[in-house]
């Protein structure tokens, strides 16, 4: 099995950007078009999120046909009705008996600091986004809803890291797959669960090149957490945060057991994002299952949980600079 270190590598699984770059927004939408059984964890405490409730394991509809991230805050949600109405044009949805309606969670992020603040992703970019989706290796850095991402916003934007999406994938064995793809705007940095380093994140304000685990350039959020003016800052700081994404599998699983993948794939955030799930983001991953492939479920967590830190560190690895920030993936 050949693999491209991308959620598409999990057949039925497609991907599509829309975004302004001038504004610095985007949006991104992960399609299924034979539909996916899907759950979702809510983790960050600032949340904006459409069609969540649908995916509690007690509740009927068993299959979305679409995700999609969004930057624009919650006007983003409005990307959703776009990738609505393409599913609709190509008969896909659940069908009602009166009309097959499709089922297209959404979460957004913040990145209205970045950019313009009155551009935002609408229903004709999620139509776009919709309509590009392929399964090919989908583009990464900064594209779709990690145009405006960054990370280290602990003393504003000004000192952040540019981000943006990243995407990664594995086999696990008995031709299961499991894939994932984030859009990475946290308050936090970004380390490498390897080392502890921190690859991007509050920066010192020091001049000097960008150097990937620079001890001198960046100032390590939680340490600055301790100090009296990370104390004092607190209170203000910015709740413009979010940590959004999907991962996805070609094993069988139920929606209780897609529910139970999202809460383990949550264990890749705070393995690569210091400090991770605070009450300044909104964390909010989608589990999809496409296939039929037997495996066991804490397996399949275990390894979304690693497959989503390894794209959140090719997220910021791959984003350009923008905004004013800079980005690690120098042009």
């Amino acid at each position: 099995m050949t693999l491209h270190n991308a959620i598409t590598d999990v057949r039925g699984i497609e991907v599509g950007h829309a975004q302004n770059d001038e504004a610095l927004t985007g949006c991104t939408v992960i399609l299924c078009r034979k539909g996916a059984v899907a759950g979702v964890d809510v983790r960050g405490s600032a949340p904006g999120t459409r069609e969540t409730d649908l995916l509690d394991p007690v509740n009927l509809v068993e299959k979305v046909h679409a995700v999609v991230l969004s930057g624009g805050s919650a006007f983003g949600l409005d990307a959703a009705g776009g990738v609505m109405k393409f599913l609709e044009e190509q008969n896909i949805g659940f069908n009602t008996g009166a009309a097959k309606v499709p089922i297209v969670p959404s979460a957004i992020l913040f990145d209205l600091n970045l950019g313009r603040a009155d551009v935002r992703p609408d229903a004709a970019m999620g139509y776009r986004a919709a309509a590009s989706a392929s399964s090919l290796p989908p583009a990464e850095g900064n594209v779709g809803a990690g145009t405006g991402a960054s990370v280290g916003k602990m003393f504003g934007v000004s000192l952040a890291t540019k981000s943006g999406v990243g995407s990664a994938s594995l086999a696990i064995g008995g031709g299961v797959v499991v894939g994932a793809l984030v859009a990475v705007n946290a308050w936090g940095d970004v380390v490498n669960p390897q080392t502890g380093e921190i690859v991007a994140g509050l920066r010192s304000g020091k001049v000097g090149p960008l150097r990937v685990g620079g001890k001198e350039y960046f100032a390590d959020t939680l340490a600055m957490m301790k100090k009296p003016l990370g104390r004092a800052l607190l209170g203000l700081a910015t709740r413009a945060n979010t940590v959004i994404g999907v991962v996805a599998t070609n094993a069988r699983l139920t929606k209780a057991q897609a529910t139970k993948v999202a809460q383990m794939a949550q264990d890749g955030i705070a393995r690569a994002i210091r400090p991770a799930h605070t009450m300044l983001d909104g964390d909010v991953i989608f589990a999809l299952s496409t296939g039929a492939r037997r495996a066991d479920v804490t397996t399949v967590g275990a390894f979304a949980a690693e497959a989503l830190a390894e794209a959140i560190l090719r997220a910021v690895r791959m984003a350009k600079p923008a905004g004013g920030l800079p980005g690690l993936l120098q042009e």
